[in-house]
């Protein structure tokens, strides 16, 4: 299909990529913010194509694509494999790599991994999770010049502290840290913040307080945007978290192609014709021994050149 008959052509030209400023102006004109969880190139780069603003290289990366229980495992190496694969694929989205389990326990040494995040993988920003308690090192990051979203209500990081996964800020006394924390990460210097499992109103009341994009994840709709794990999004599992809600079902598209497959390929029925190349059935008879000059007579035995013969 020609350029000028393709309903939606797609950039052959340099493609910018968004910043934090680009976000802010986002949040400023009353836009919703889209984000999504990526952790692989093919991936990236369909999401970048559908335009999505942010794309996170979230430590979900455990859960989602390494088989581990949980976030805990995931070390700063396997996220910036990841990060790197999701950099080359989303060429216009702002990509935030996630600060892994014990990678920013210090300032100095959020630094440094949060460096490696930008000069190595070539992410555009961090996402650190807690929000008292980690305001120092956000603060220490962003006076370094990286840029930080912060993450505060359930943080999955805190899983063998917290117990289980469930709603965080319902009572009074929660609720309050919550907000407080909230504002501790805006003025630490964060460019936006994640909500995550905090009771609607109060994602609402907390959204209307900041000054900066609250993404929410089961926190409602009054969060400024919203993110979805990439997996639950696809529809890979037969069952996902109540906040999530799957856009397509990839799991029974993958199924029902692999039985297909394996079908096909018990059958004798895959490759077809459509799927072989064939040469010249000529030269095959030469190579073979089977042409004319190769006949008795001619010190080719009648069957042939045998394949184990030196030649």
């Amino acid at each position: 299909m020609s350029a000028s008959t393709n309903p939606d052509p797609k950039p052959t030209g340099p493609v910018r990529r968004l910043n934090v400023s680009d976000i802010a102006r986002l949040y400023a004109d009353g836009t919703r913010i889209a984000m999504v969880t990526a952790y692989d190139f093919p991936t990236a780069r369909l999401l970048d194509e559908a335009g999505l603003p942010l794309v996170l290289v979230g430590d979900s990366l455990g859960r989602a694509a390494l088989g581990y229980e949980n976030e805990i495992p995931v070390s700063m190496d396997d996220m910036l494999h990841h990060a790197k694969a999701v950099v080359r694929g989303a060429r216009a989205a702002l990509v935030i790599g996630d600060m892994p389990f014990l990678s920013y326990a210090t300032p100095e040494q959020a630094i440094h991994n949060a460096g490696r995040f930008l000069a190595e993988a070539g992410v555009q920003a961090v996402k650190v999770e807690g929000g008292r308690r980690s305001s120092r090192t956000i603060e220490a990051l962003t006076k370094a010049g990286i840029p930080v979203m912060g993450h505060i209500g359930l943080t999955p990081q805190s899983i063998n502290q917290i117990g289980k996964l469930r709603v965080q800020g319902k009572t009074r006394e929660a609720a309050r840290e919550l907000l407080s924390d909230a504002l501790a990460v805006q003025e630490a210097g964060a460019f936006s913040i994640v909500l995550e499992l905090v009771p609607e109103q109060l994602a609402t009341a907390i959204t209307e307080r900041l000054r900066i994009p609250t993404i929410g994840i089961g926190a409602g709709a009054g969060c400024s945007g919203q993110v979805q794990v990439l997996t639950d999004l696809l529809g890979y599992e037969d069952w996902h978290p109540r906040h999530a809600r799957p856009y397509a079902n990839l799991r029974e598209v993958i199924l029902g192609a692999a039985r297909a497959y394996r079908a096909d390929v018990e059958a004798g029925s895959f490759p077809g014709p459509a799927e072989t190349v064939r040469m010249d059935d000529d030269v095959i008879d030469e190579v073979l021994g089977h042409s004319v000059l190769d006949r008795p007579g001619r010190s080719i035995p009648a069957g042939g050149i045998p394949l184990d013969r030196d030649l």
